[in-house]
């Protein structure tokens, strides 16, 4: 037990930073290599990841506030749509489970992961993305910030647009959340970095703000069916918890192309392992 303990813990420390880098959370880590190499079932390995989500939110959060990187209004406003999509996916992956078709949400993981990693190549493609103008949105929510830059030593000022689009991705990412044990966050970046035109920073940090609550929501139902064992899922929030501080201490200090590089590295190479795992299975 303490090996495998110790196994996890590492492991999960990787993922955590990784998750706290990106603003996807540990879990978008967790459950391909859960379930890929260490053989654990997908639905215990859910289970844990969305308990290391709110480790990862709980770890990072704090920091990115502190630095001014986190939009809380944003964040706040977006926070009830998120969490009925939670509510919806995994009310709807319980389901899928008790049928034993664990199958097709490997092949749902990995084609989510896709096509938010299209998304991404396409942002890194255009040198320069024009920021829409404000909208009734903007001065009606007030979705207006400021943070400081380290890397390029100012003041960085922005504001969000397209509430409403930003609102309806945030849905979705909620459903995905609850439906795939993860925070949700690939979509939620996406949501305010693509829908709403904030700056790639503030959309990870805000994620990282988010994710918390998303997960918390989708683990409540996850708890209510058996799907988290204790003894994993606190080796798992243990370790994400210390790789999530590590990696906030590291984000300010990053350009924002090389946070999306990674962003859509992992996508990448995680969506493609679900795929495969979900059709050969």
């Amino acid at each position: 037990p303490e090996f495998l303990f110790t196994v996890l813990l590492l492991l999960s420390a990787v993922a955590g930073f990784v998750g706290s880098l990106t603003g996807l959370g540990g879990g978008v880590v967790l459950v391909p290599v859960y379930t890929l190499v260490l053989g654990v079932p997908i639905e215990y390995a859910a289970g844990a990841s969305l308990v290391s989500t709110i480790a990862t939110s709980l770890g990072t959060s704090v920091a990115y506030v502190r630095d001014r990187i986190t939009n809380v209004r944003i964040g706040m406003s977006l926070e009830v749509a998120t969490s009925l999509g939670a509510l919806t996916g995994s009310l709807a992956v319980a389901l899928i489970y008790s049928l034993g078709l664990q199958r097709l949400v490997y092949v749902v993981f990995g084609t989510v992961l896709l096509l938010s990693s299209y998304t991404q190549m396409k942002v890194l493609t255009t040198a320069r993305r024009a920021a829409p103008p404000p909208d009734r949105w903007t001065k009606r929510l007030r979705l207006y910030g400021r943070y400081y830059d380290a890397l390029e030593g100012r003041e960085v000022e922005y504001y969000g647009v397209r509430w409403w689009l930003g609102a309806l991705v945030m849905f979705s990412a909620g459903v995905v959340s609850g439906f795939l044990g993860i925070g949700g966050g690939a979509l939620k970046v996406l949501a305010m970095d693509w829908a709403m035109a904030l700056p790639i920073k503030v959309s990870t940090a805000t994620s990282n703000f988010m994710i918390g609550v998303t997960a918390a929501t989708s683990s409540a139902v996850y708890w209510a069916h058996g799907y988290i064992q204790p003894f994993l899922a606190s080796a798992t929030a243990l370790g994400v918890l210390l790789g999530a501080f590590a990696g906030s201490k590291i984000l300010p200090r990053l350009k924002s192309r090389s946070v999306r590089l990674i962003f859509t590295a992992i996508l990448i190479i995680l969506g493609l392992q679900m795929i495969l795992r979900g059709v050969w299975s």
